[in-house]
Order: C-alpha cells, then sequence, then structure tokens
C-alpha cells in the first residue's frame, strides 16, 4: 500500500527540463535529490544502483515500476558494485548515481561517477533540481520530498 501511495505522489510531481540530457550519459545528482529524479527520469532507459537495504528495498520496488532498470548492491562496497552500471552504459542505456554516495557527507562528491564516465567514455550530465513546493527530512542529506503537484524543474551542465 506504501508503495502505491508512493507512487501516485511521484506520478502529481510536474517536471520540466531546461535543456535535454545527452544519451548515454552518467546523470549524477545529489543524494537530497533522489525523489525528485526518480521522477524526472522515468521511463528513459536508465540503470541504477540502489543499497540491499529495507529502505533500499522500498526504493528499488518503486524504481522498478518507473521503468527503471535496477541493481542492488552499494557503491561503498567498491568498483565492483557500480561495474553493473559500467556494463549497462556500454548497452546504451544512460546510468544515474548519487554524486555523494550512499551515506555522505552530503554534497561533497565521492569518485565514482567520475570513474564510470572515463571508463565507458561517456560524459556526465550533472543535475540541479529546483522546487516549486517542497519539505526537507531531517535525514544525513536532507532528503527533499516534492509536495503533490509540485513543480520540478532539471537542469543540467557537463
Amino acid at each position: 500500500m506504501l508503495n502505491f501511495i508512493l507512487k501516485l505522489l511521484v506520478l502529481s510531481w510536474r517536471v520540466r527540463f531546461e535543456k535535454a540530457l545527452p544519451e548515454p550519459a552518467v546523470i549524477g545528482l545529489w543524494h537530497q535529490d533522489l525523489p525528485a529524479c526518480l521522477a524526472a527520469f522515468k521511463r528513459k532507459n536508465i540503470a541504477v544502483l540502489i543499497s540491499q537495504s529495507s529502505d533500499g528495498s522500498k526504493f528499488a520496488k518503486l524504481a522498478e515500476s518507473l521503468g527503471y532498470d535496477v541493481f542492488r548492491g552499494s557503491s561503498s562496497k567498491g568498483q565492483s558494485e557500480v561495474k553493473h552500471l559500467l556494463k549497462a552504459l556500454k548497452s546504451g542505456k544512460s546510468a544515474g548515481m548519487a554524486l555523494d554516495g550512499p551515506k555522505g557527507p552530503a554534497l561533497v562528491a565521492k569518485p565514482g561517477a567520475e570513474w564510470l564516465c572515463q571508463k565507458a567514455k561517456i560524459p556526465l550530465a550533472k543535475v540541479d533540481v529546483k522546487y516549486s513546493r517542497a519539505l526537507r527530512l531531517g535525514s544525513w542529506d536532507k532528503t527533499i520530498i516534492p509536495l503533490p503537484f509540485s513543480k520540478i524543474t532539471i537542469l543540467t551542465s557537463g
């Protein structure tokens, strides 16, 4: 039931892109923007790596229902887990990755996305998200949850 409610919330958000992303690309985002990016990039041929935690299980199920190619594991375990994304990139998919990793510190980029770009010879599209209405959680990354029917603007660089 919770997944159904979350999916309805995600589908209520109105997403606008400032410019098109290169395809394929490594889509680099901040962990705080995961919910908005989940909505923004749905059904766009993107592979993601989601942790094997219980929270990760809920997020993975939701991501799969929105058309993502989900791999379970952790980028903090090293390159062996991120190689799933490399294989997806080489097959023509894009890959989504939290630049600050699964544990932070928040807004401090880890080397995983750059490594992935170099190995796949594919550009990094860094994402900045703007919200019309949202609330911020008290988690380590200060996750931002858009309110129902919020407008989300996706800006990219790189």
